[in-house]
């Protein structure tokens, strides 16, 4: 019997979407096949894991569950109900209906249209037996813009086919998008799995991602430190131009607002530019001569706060 989902995750019963998305996430990143190579206990809970996401994400299927109406597994629980003749008379050489063949036939096809979500069909009044086919899950490594900006990526599937899925703008590390029916088929009349596909980011040469805000490190020449200037800046849509204010210091951070990482609201996180002052790479007379004839503050000392 499947576990509840709940305690899967390790989240309470109120817990939100956020909190759910978070807790799978954080579960999968230690439990993820490609982490556990050959570990046949790790994989099995990783199963568990995406199939307890994939019921509490699904807000009509989380209803359903808090609801008694389908188990840990998804599949339909049988209503509660009483044979409908069980409680007539019996006197008087009236047949008992379980001993009646006609009855046992009717309880065969109740019971099962109840298990497998079929109706009556056809001549005998036998149960259409339908289950839901099981979730696939596939992994797809994306470039770090590509999730930030968004893009269309082709994946084969394991039945060979080939299908165009788009990325959306703002995707996360770990993020699963959902392909509705896309995986293993169902019994009977019962309607395919689903494809889920975990997106994993490469890393970029000099972006990282903060929530929905972008970093790096800006270098800037020792002049543009000392007088400020305008100086072309990346960012994840192209580059722009900021203002570097005069006596900037290595680690001083310009805020670039909207720049950052696309919102469901449509707005933009910020960009965020640490400064790293860095020097010619050979060395330049004019600029020792310059240094030595400066003759600076006596009373200057950078490492004050370090107590030296």
């Amino acid at each position: 019997m499947a576990r509840d989902p709940y305690e899967v995750l390790g989240v309470k019963k109120d817990a939100t979407e956020e909190q759910i998305r978070s807790a799978f996430r954080r579960h999968a990143k230690k439990l993820h096949p490609d982490l556990n190579p050959g570990d046949k206990d790790a994989e099995l809970k990783f199963k568990e894991l995406n199939a307890a996401n994939d019921l509490l994400s699904d807000p009509e299927k989380r209803g359903r569950f808090d609801r008694g109406e389908i188990d840990a597994s998804g599949a339909e629980r049988p209503q509660q109900r009483y044979y409908r003749d069980y409680a007539g008379t019996q006197a008087g050489g009236a047949e008992n209906p379980y001993q009646n063949r006609a009855g046992f036939a009717d309880f065969d096809t109740d019971i099962f249209a109840d298990l497998f979500g079929g109706g009556r069909r056809g001549m005998g009044g036998r149960g259409n037996l339908r289950m839901r086919g099981n979730d696939v899950q596939y992994r797809l490594e994306v470039d770090f813009l590509d999730a930030v900006n968004g893009a269309s990526k082709r994946i084969t599937l394991g039945d060979g086919q080939s299908l165009e899925i788009t990325i959306p703008p703002g995707t996360r590390d770990g993020q699963v998008l959902r392909l509705h029916g896309k995986g293993e088929p169902g019994f009977g009349e019962g309607e395919p799995g689903d494809a889920l596909i975990e997106i994993a980011v490469r890393p970029h040469p000099f972006f990282t991602r903060d929530g929905d805000d972008i970093r790096l490190e800006l270098p800037i020449s020792i002049r543009e430190a000392v007088l400020g200037g305008k100086v072309r800046v990346p960012t994840p849509t192209g580059a722009v131009v900021a203002t570097v204010p005069k006596a900037s210091s290595s680690g001083k951070v310009l805020r670039l607002k909207g720049r950052g990482v696309p919102r469901r609201d449509g707005q933009r996180g910020d960009l965020y530019a640490r400064l790293l002052i860095v020097l010619p790479e050979r060395p330049d007379p004019a600029l020792e001569q310059a240094i030595a004839a400066w003759p600076g503050d006596p009373n200057d000392n950078p490492r004050k706060a370090l107590g030296v």
